[in-house]
């Protein structure tokens, strides 16, 4: 049961909780993949590094603030009908004891991204349309395009979070259902991500309970859904499941960025899978150190592909 805050008043105050981990813990480089881009209206960051979140639990909507607590752990305050259930989950969503045991990387950079960044863990939100429906829209376009729609798309048919932060909570599955497809397009989503959304959304349940089943069942009851592949999957886990192997394929980016930071020269996906294989289960977190450390290398060649807008379609 977490503990309540002294003020009278726990709908102005929150809740309150503090967890520990056994080893070094970050919150910041844990959390950072729940925010969709500056300016996400379900995601701030105050400049002390604090992460706060809005998200709809099964018991209702929260609004959260995590914060670092000395070396190895979090402060957490939350806001909403879904507080109490949140903050419950603490230790599970942030996989604070989670073993590496089995991470034994061997190549010198990755061992070197690991001792830099020894706070990093994985996510276990649990709320899997949230990771879902933002993964979609970043299907085969540029990131800016996509944050972009998805702010678009919050700040018209998101609720206002609970708490003091200002936040809008993502819509719910049955409105993701109802949003129509002119919506959509001017939001710059092109038809068949929408279309995925609206499909996702009318099995949204479903959808959900996979939360609840070992990661590669899950993202094979996922991978069942016309639309939602590998890539998408993937960057769901990430989030959702704590899916330490959770690996992007088909990213556009990902493969050449392995390649030159643990080869010296690019590589496509096959030859990443590959190159990856024996650490598995941890080809994600190899992937995230890399990027988290400053390791991560790739040189620049020529102008990037042009932004795409389906608005003018």
């Amino acid at each position: 049961m977490p503990d309540q805050t002294t003020d009278h008043d726990p709908a102005v105050a929150g809740l309150s909780r503090t967890v520990r981990s056994s080893r070094p813990f970050d919150v910041a480089v844990t959390v950072s993949p729940l925010r969709r881009g500056i300016g996400d209206p379900c995601h701030h960051v105050d400049p002390d590094g604090a992460h706060w979140h809005a998200s709809r639990m099964r018991t209702g909507p929260v609004t959260y603030r995590l914060a670092q607590h000395g070396r190895d752990g979090a402060t957490a305050r939350a806001w909403g009908p879904g507080a109490e259930e949140f903050l419950n989950g603490l230790e599970d969503m942030l996989c604070l004891e989670e073993n590496l045991d089995d991470f034994a990387p061997e190549h010198p950079t990755l061992k070197e991204a690991h001792r830099l960044v020894p706070g990093l863990r994985m996510l276990r939100t649990g709320r899997v349309m949230e990771s879902l429906v933002p993964a979609i829209l970043e299907q085969k376009v540029h990131t800016k395009s996509s944050f972009a729609a998805w702010r678009t798309l919050v700040r018209e048919f998101g609720t206002k979070a609970p708490g003091p932060a200002n936040l809008m909570l993502a819509p719910d599955a049955d409105t993701w259902r109802r949003i129509p497809s002119w919506k959509f397009h001017r939001a710059n989503v092109g038809p068949q991500r929408s279309h995925t959304i609206v499909r996702a959304a009318r099995v949204a349940d479903s959808i959900e309970r996979t939360a609840d089943l070992d990661p590669v069942e899950a993202a094979k009851r996922l991978r069942s859904l016309p639309g939602i592949g590998v890539w998408t999957v993937a960057e769901t886990a990430q989030r959702a499941f704590g899916d330490a192997d959770a690996l992007s394929v088909g990213d556009y980016h990902l493969a050449a960025v392995v390649g030159w930071s643990l080869l010296g020269h690019p590589i496509d996906d096959d030859a990443m899978v590959d190159y990856l294989r024996p650490l598995q289960p941890h080809r994600y977190r190899a992937v995230r150190l890399l990027a988290l450390s400053g390791q991560a290398r790739k040189p620049k060649f020529g102008p990037r592909d042009p932004i795409t807008d389906h608005r003018h379609h």
